[in-house]
This record gives C-alpha cells, sequence and structure tokens, in this order.
C-alpha cells in the first residue's frame, strides 16, 4: 500500500532566505505519494506542529518528512504518535549554517536532501517492538558486599523483588572486615563504625530480599526481561532453615549439596575485589620478615589482635606495586585514605607510639580531603613524600631506606612493622558462567574491569541487563560504592521496564526496531555473531545466528557485518539507505560539480556537523551526508551502491577508536578499519582508486576539525577526477 506523505520546510532560522522553498514545494506537488508540500515561518511553533497535527487527520496522513533543524533539536514537538512515521531533513545545520545563501549550490544541497528524505520515509516502517512472554521483573545482585547489599535495598526500595547470590558462609565482604571506616561526613577527626551491619540487618529483614548463602552461579543464559540463573549451594542444617524461612529452597543434592533455579530480568555485579598479590614485593620486605603485612592483613590484626600493635612504630608505604607497570599499572585511589585511617589506629591504641607515611602522591578525592586535613594536624603521624628503596632490618627492628624525600636527601627510618598500601583488584567475572558465544565473563577494557562505554555509560557493560557495581567497576571507597549500587540497580530497574516495552535501553534509548533475519539466505558465515559486540547473538553448531532481540543495542554493526543483506531494521535497511543513496542527484562530468557521500555515525560524528553548523562554519556544498547508527553498520552494497550512481568519492567519519575508545558500541569503528579491505576488494572490481573513500575519526567536540576534514578531502577528489561510472 502507498504511503500518504506530507512535506513540511520549515522557512525559520534564515532557511527561508537562504533557499527558494516555494519552488522546491512545486517540484514535490506531484510527486508519487506525496499528498501535498508546504512551508511555515516555525513549524516548532505550537501554530506549526498543530498545522501539521491537524493535517494527519485530516488527509489520513501516514508519513511527514519535516525539513528544517536537526533531529537532533526538537524530537518532543516532531512527535505525532506512534502510527505516524516521521523523517527529518537537516536543512538548517547541514545546507544553510554551513553554505552560502541564495547560491545555486546551496538550493542543490537542500533539494537532494528533501529528496533523500522522501526516500527514506517511503522506504521504512514503523518498527513494532518485540515483546517477550513471561518478562520477570525480579533482579538478581552478585555479590553481597556493601555495594550489593545496597544495591539490594534500593531495589526493594522501588517495589522489586532482589535475590542476592553471596558465595561466602555470611554476607558483608571486605567492608566486614573493617575495623573501622573513614569519615564520609562531619566529624572528620573521628573514625566511623562501619556502615555494613547496619545495612545486613535492613536487607535480612526486608521481605523483599532473598540472600542466598554460600552459593554460587553455575550458568546464566538468556537476554534481559528472561535471564535463566542455575544457583549452586552447600549450606549447612542451620543455614538450609534459614534459607527456607526466606522463601528459598534448593533441591537437595549427595553431600548437602543443593540447587536453584531464578528467572530474573536483569543482573547487577556487585562481585567485589581482591587485594593485589603482594609475593612480588619482596624488596619491601614481604615475604621476609613476618611484620611486613598488607594494609588488609593489618585491618585484621587491628580488629582481631589488637594487642599485636602496642607499644610500636609503625611505616606505611603507599603505592606498594601500584603505579608500576611491573605490577599494577593504575591508581586504586582509596589505598591513601586507608592508610591514614590505619595511622590513627596506631595512634589511637597505644600514646607512645608513632606512624609514619610515605607517599609518592597523596591521594583523597571527595569529602576524603576533609579527612586528611584532619590527620595532618596529628603530631604523632609522619607524613613524607619519597621512593622507598628497600627494608632490611638492623637491631632487630626494620629499616626503611627512603630517597628523593622532600627533604633533599636519603633518610633511613627505623619501625616495628611495615604496611604496604598495595591495590584493588576486581574480582573475575567467569563466575558469572555466562553462556555467551564470546565468553562465560564480562568483557574488559583494561586491567581487567567490566567496560561498555567508560565516557557515556559507566554502569552498563558490554553485555546488555548486566550492569557493573563497586569495586568490580573500579576502585572506590565505601561512599562511592554505595552510590555506585544505587546508580547500577537504577539502571537494571530501567532495563527491565524498556524490556516490557520493547524497548532499546542505551545508547539509542526507546528504540522499537530490533534485527530480522531472512533466515532462507544465511549462509552460517558466523560474521553477525562474531562481530556484535554485545553478544546479541548466540549461534548453533552448524554457525546459523540465534538472535536474542533483548540482548541488542540496535546499533546495526550485523546489518553492516552481513554479505548477504540477511539482516534488517524496519526503519533502517539496506534498501532504505540505498534508496536514500540513490536518491541524489548526480551532475554529469561537464558540470564540474562533483558530488561525495558523508556517512556519519549519529553519536559523535552527527553532532559535531550540527555544531559546525552553529558556529557558522562553511565547508563545501558538494557533500550528501547520510547518518547511520555506526560506522559498523555501514554495509559494502551502499558503498556499491553510491560508487555506481556516480558518487566521487565516499567519507566515513564516525567516533574514535582506540584504547581511550569513543564509540558508543564498543568497536564499529575498528570494524570499519577491518572490514577496508573488503571495500578496497570493490573498488579494484569497480577499476576505482583507492582515494575514493577515506575514513576519518572525530569526538564529539571536534566541531572545528569538520570543515577541514571535508574541504581536505575535496581537494583530493578534484585531484583524482570525477567517477567513470557518472551518467552510466
Amino acid at each position: 500500500m502507498e504511503k500518504r506523505t506530507g512535506i513540511y520546510i520549515c522557512t525559520g532560522c534564515e532557511i527561508g532566505w537562504s533557499i527558494d522553498v516555494d519552488n522546491i514545494c512545486k517540484s514535490y506537488a506531484a510527486s508519487t505519494g506525496i499528498v501535498f508540500c508546504k512551508s511555515h515561518s516555525a513549524l516548532c511553533s505550537v501554530e506549526g506542529s498543530g498545522l501539521i497535527a491537524e493535517d494527519i487527520e485530516r488527509e489520513s496522513l501516514d508519513s511527514i518528512v519535516i525539513a528544517a533543524c536537526s533531529s537532533r533539536y526538537k524530537t518532543d514537538v516532531f512527535s505525532f504518535g506512534e502510527n505516524i512515521m516521521v523523517e527529518r531533513v537537516n536543512l538548517r545545520e547541514q545546507v544553510v549554517w554551513c553554505g552560502q545563501p541564495n547560491h545555486e549550490d546551496t538550493q542543490m544541497a537542500a533539494e537532494d536532501y528533501i529528496r533523500m528524505g522522501i526516500a527514506a520515509v517511503q522506504n521504512i516502517a514503523i518498527p513494532r517492538p518485540y515483546i517477550a512472554e513471561n518478562i520477570s521483573e525480579e533482579i538478581l545482585v552478585v555479590g553481597g558486599g556493601i555495594t550489593g547489599i545496597t544495591a539490594a535495598l534500593e531495589g526493594a526500595a522501588a517495589g522489586y523483588t532482589v535475590h542476592i547470590v553471596e558465595k561466602e558462609a555470611e554476607p558483608g565482604g571486605y567492608a566486614k572486615k573493617l575495623y573501622k571506616q573513614m569519615p564520609s561526613k562531619a566529624p572528620f577527626d573521628v573514625l566511623a563504625e562501619p556502615v555494613i551491619n547496619e545495612k545486613i540487618r535492613e536487607a535480612e529483614n526486608n521481605p523483599l530480599i532473598k540472600l542466598y548463602k554460600s552459593t554460587t552461579i553455575d550458568r546464566i543464559e538468556g537476554q534481559p526481561g528472561k535471564f535463566s540463573v542455575q544457583l549452586s549451594n552447600r549450606v549447612s542444617h542451620e543455614e538450609d532453615s534459614a534459607l527456607r524461612d526466606n522463601g528459598v529452597t534448593f533441591s537437595t543434592k549427595p553431600g548437602n549439596e543443593g540447587n536453584h533455579a531464578l528467572s530474573v530480568g536483569a543482573i547487577v555485579s556487585a562481585m567485589g575485589w581482591k587485594p593485589y598479590d603482594p609475593s612480588g614485593l619482596t624488596h619491601l620486605g614481604y615475604g621476609k620478615f613476618e611484620n611486613v603485612v598488607t594494609g588488609p592483613q593489618f585491618e585484621d590484626i587491628v580488629k582481631n589482635s589488637p594487642e599485636t600493635i602496642l607499644k610500636k612504630d609503625v611505616l606505611f608505604i603507599q603505592c606498594a606495586g601500584s603505579r608500576d607497570n611491573n605490577h599494577l599499572p593504575y591508581c586504586s585511589s582509596v589505598c591513601c585514605g586507608v592508610s591514614l585511617k590505619q595511622a590513627k589506629y596506631v595512634i589511637e591504641k597505644d600514646r607512645n607510639s608513632l606512624a609514619y607515611i610515605i607517599y609518592k602522591d597523596i591521594r583523597t578525592p571527595g569529602m576524603a580531603e576533609e579527612f586528611y586535613r584532619e590527620v595532618q594536624k596529628e603530631d604523632r603521624i609522619l607524613l613524607t613524600k619519597g621512593e622507598v628503596e628497600d627494608v632490611d632490618k638492623l637491631n632487630g627492628r626494620l629499616r626503611v631506606n627512603i630517597k628523593d624525600t622532600l627533604l633533599g636527601e636519603d633518610i633511613s627510618i627505623l619501625v616495628d612493622m611495615v604496611v604496604l598500601a598495595t591495590g584493588m583488584v576486581p574480582s573475575d567475572t567467569k563466575e558469572l558462567s555466562m553462556s555467551y558465544r564470546q565468553g562465560k565473563g564480562l568483557p574488559e577494557l583494561k586491567y581487567n574491569f567490566p567496560d561498555s562505554h567508560f565516557i557515556c555509560f559507566p554502569y552498563e557493560t558490554r553485555r546488555t541487563g548486566i550492569y557493573a557495581a563497586g569495586t568490580i567497576r573500579a576502585p572506590m571507597d565505601i561512599p562511592s560504592c554505595m552510590e555506585d549500587a544505587a546508580g547500577a540497580m537504577l539502571k537494571a530497574i530501567q532495563c527491565i521496564e524498556s524490556v516490557k516495552r520493547g524497548e532499546s535501553v542505551h545508547p539509542r534509548s526507546g528504540d522499537m526496531s530490533y534485527p530480522e533475519l531472512y533466515m532462507e539466505r544465511c549462509t552460517d558465515c558466523k560474521r553477525c555473531t562474531e562481530e556484535c559486540p554485545v553478544g546479541a547473538y548466540d549461534e548453533t553448531e552448524k554457525g546459523t545466528p540465534l538472535p536474542n532481540p533483548n540482548r541488542c543495542r540496535r546499533c546495526g554493526i550485523c546489518l553492516g557485518s552481513c554479505p548477504e543483506r540477511v539482516i534488517n531494521f524496519s526503519n533502517f535497511s539496506i534498501h532504505s539507505i540505498s534508496s536514500v543513496i540513490k536518491s541524489v542527484y548526480i551532475p554529469d562530468e561537464f558540470e564540474e560539480k562533483p558530488r561525495v557521500l558523508v556517512f556519519v555515525c549519529e553519536n559523535d560524528a552527527y553532532p559535531a556537523f550540527d555544531m559546525a553548523g552553529r558556529k557558522r562554519l562553511k565547508y563545501s556544498p558538494f557533500v550528501r551526508i547520510i547518518p547511520v547508527r555506526c560506522l559498523g553498520s555501514i554495509n559494502k552494497v551502499w558503498i556499491s551502491d553510491a560508487l555506481s550512481k556516480g558518487f566521487d568519492g565516499i567519507l566515513q567519519i564516525g567516533c574514535k577508536p582506540g584504547e581511550n575508545y569513543q564509540c558508543h558500541f564498543i568497536h564499529g569503528s575498528e570494524l570499519t578499519e577491518t572490514r577496508g579491505e573488503n571495500i578496497q576488494e570493490t573498488l579494484q572490481t569497480m577499476m576505482l582508486e583507492p582515494e575514493r573513500i577515506r575514513t576519518e575519526f572525530v569526538e564529539i567536540t571536534d566541531y572545528d576539525k569538520i570543515p577541514d576534514i571535508i574541504n581536505s578531502y575535496m581537494e583530493t577528489i578534484e585531484a583524482i577526477g570525477p567517477n567513470p561510472f557518472k551518467g552510466m
């Protein structure tokens, strides 16, 4: 059935006096499927949007093209219900504000973009959401430390049933091993009682929280809304009774082992940390002298054997193995505060003892800085910057030899005990036992911390519906863990509610499209399953993809990877983008007006173009921009279509890849580079120069670089000449 489409062109924001709007409307008045073309001085006004709404009802429109400002603006104004397809054409930022007013090239660009908008709206469909049956609204929290307990309490406070799985016999994690806690509020000169005990009591008394002690995860499979979790448990009779009182029943196996199955909608991984292995720190005396211990070991001594530290002078060595490429390259951020706290233990337990802290830098973020100020006032806690060369023995005491001190000379300090402030290492997420083809654990960027996008999505991992919180995500103190727990739980709740509506969570929040596969043409090449950055596809032994739509983040990378055009989204498909490409008017070679197709990712590159327009930065009017979900979603077919159509060149601009990547879909930009060989094969087959395709990467703030990128590439195209396929 042919669509009934209305075209609306805004004449405000300089559009009306930069291009001939009336002439454009006349040219589309009798076009196929176009009911009418209208202009208005401010489509975003109440009057303008009201006009569109009235036309939709009166003329029974099912689709509209709005040629005005960028699609990144006025999204709420230009939304007319779920049954009306809206295609935005960016005349303001990407034609008028970056071009020359009342010039034929600006006019041609405007006409092309409207043709492209029409082609798009006529070749896409309104997404119909994928909504799975029997969606679970319960949440699993893995880890019963301060982060996990806090996350569970936050979830329960929002009315959700939360299951906490703790592998130890008792919850609490490292927080429960503390003698005292750093103060996070005034008075900062008094150490605080650990908050974990109170939180555990709250959780145990909350009817919406089910706590599984001495329990591990055998397997996690499924997708958001329908995660299936198999638990394994080895409990005493008393623990078993307590679990039953909490509504949990394990099927018993020989040896008093049991298992239990859960169905949950989302998962918060709060698996915590472990101390860095100090066995390699022999130069600091660890393993050589019994009075050289780590910070966690010292905490245990003070809590359980406080008499051990009486009448002892204690020296704390900061960054013991941290910020060291031979050990831990990173700073764990909390070690300095912990040593300041433990130094107070020393002088509070014995008024005659001294505490020394040898540091590279003192790092006390947030409110810990106030605590640091108070510790500096203690005359029996001595702090100095320096590098510890080694630790040896002299007359039965430990001698710490220090160089590069603030005193300008090497010094040696005699003490009775040395405490090494070792760093925090994240727990192994392989204990989640996930049934993803890419592995059992959460993917990591570096240092073994789970990662998805460190700037925009701190809680999200690369597994949709599974969120990282606390020290499994990054080193942090207890208040930060509690705040992190609340954030991750909020994301888990958001995920469940989005899945219930059939929407994507992030970064394309609210997107109801999902990959639809035409399996009759599938050749089991595995490219979609291997290249999907979030593990949305499982596969059979043969390699046939098994999609999990609720895992999908709608990046379209699978669409870009598929050589057989098997994968499409209802509103973003091989055919729809090809139609847009083919709708562009290509002047013949004698007009000397080249045409360059520019694919830009919607997350960084497209906003950068918008900002360039807002700054009135000028660039060549011969480019035609098509936003894509990710550079990784660009299919080779579009490249072939563009070159066959007669485009003189193709420029791909996306988010920055690399170690500090900014691609919102993790490795979409990288894939563009690795797929370059296939693109070059296409060029060779068509006997075209390799320079006709270029890939550039920008940050969202690189708007000022856009004119140079465009104009530099146009110089390359002009140098190699027009595409020989023009006019064919």
